[in-house]
């Protein structure tokens, strides 16, 4: 006769180590953080230089959150095309590709910025405009017309912010793209092409959703770079947080306000969206899963 088997009770050792490890794991870090801007933030309320400069600051806010998103969805776009034509079969289009991610990662980001908003954009509308007189001689004075009416002066120094973040990012992204459709399987594609896709369907339909999924976590890291990185911008004049500090600071001579207050701006925005992007990466895999 065989006996029943008992229920195992944990014993005292087990609840321990099981105690031990969920103490080493818990985020000690986020409640450092979470601490942290409590304390910046109650000393930004009782004292007035504090208060004083992030009332100031607080007005690039917007600017800073406007150039990041905008810049990150051009170069997302950017990134997406250069990433397949890495992989293309037509040598044109994969060397061109190699020369504009290698071109760009190999020049420091800040010279990027300025050459890009003071060289590169006034030589695109210089060229507009040639092709506008272009077409005006030919006697073609409607196409011209556009062409003639752009002027360097009609491009805000925000709009070439923009550019420049979206140009150097769309590189970096590009790669992030390129290694995330190589590591799907080559059977993937083969399956699809059997059941009758085209190759551009099949990279939409099978490849391109699995390597997002894949990709993700790097995309919402290269997004939270990107908000650190457009402080860069504020040499351009570009009136974001960085820029509007700088301001404060040289006429205010209160230096410590002010750029401790602009390291826990800066700091709850890169945590809220660092928690923003993982939610989404949490709720892109769950409907994958489901």
């Amino acid at each position: 006769m065989e006996l029943p088997l008992t229920k195992e009770i944990p014993t005292t050792q087990d609840s321990i180590q099981k105690a031990r490890a969920n103490w080493q794991e818990f985020p000690w870090w986020f409640v450092g953080l979470i601490l942290v801007a409590i304390a910046t933030g109650y000393v930004i309320i009782t004292q007035d230089n504090f208060r004083e400069a992030f009332g100031f600051i607080k007005a690039g806010v917007s600017v800073t959150l406007t150039t990041t998103i905008f810049g990150f969805m051009f170069a997302l776009v950017l990134g997406l095309l250069t990433g397949l034509s890495r992989i293309s079969r037509s040598v044109i289009l994969r060397n061109v590709a190699t020369f504009y991610v290698e071109f760009i990662r190999g020049i420091p980001m800040l010279v990027l910025i300025f050459f890009i908003a003071l060289v590169a954009v006034p030589a695109f509308v210089t060229v507009m405009n040639q092709i506008g007189e272009w077409f005006n001689t030919a006697g073609l004075t409607l196409l011209a017309t556009p062409f003639l009416n752009i002027d360097i002066r009609s491009v805000p120094m925000n709009i070439r912010a923009i550019i420049a973040l979206s140009v150097t990012y769309g590189a970096f992204l590009a790669e992030i793209f390129r290694a995330g459709i190589q590591s799907i399987n080559r059977g993937q594609m083969e399956a699809a092409r059997s059941q009758g896709m085209s190759h551009w369907q099949a990279m939409r339909y099978v490849i391109l959703p699995q390597a997002i999924r894949n990709v993700l976590p790097a995309l919402g890291n290269d997004f939270v770079s990107m908000l650190k990185d457009s402080s860069l911008v504020s040499v351009l004049a570009v009136r974001d947080i960085t820029q509007v500090a700088r301001l404060y600071a040289g006429h205010s001579f209160r230096y410590a306000e002010t750029y401790i207050t602009l390291a826990i701006i800066y700091l709850t925005l890169t945590v809220t969206l660092s928690l923003f992007v993982k939610s989404l990466e949490r709720r892109y895999q769950n409907n994958v899963q489901s």
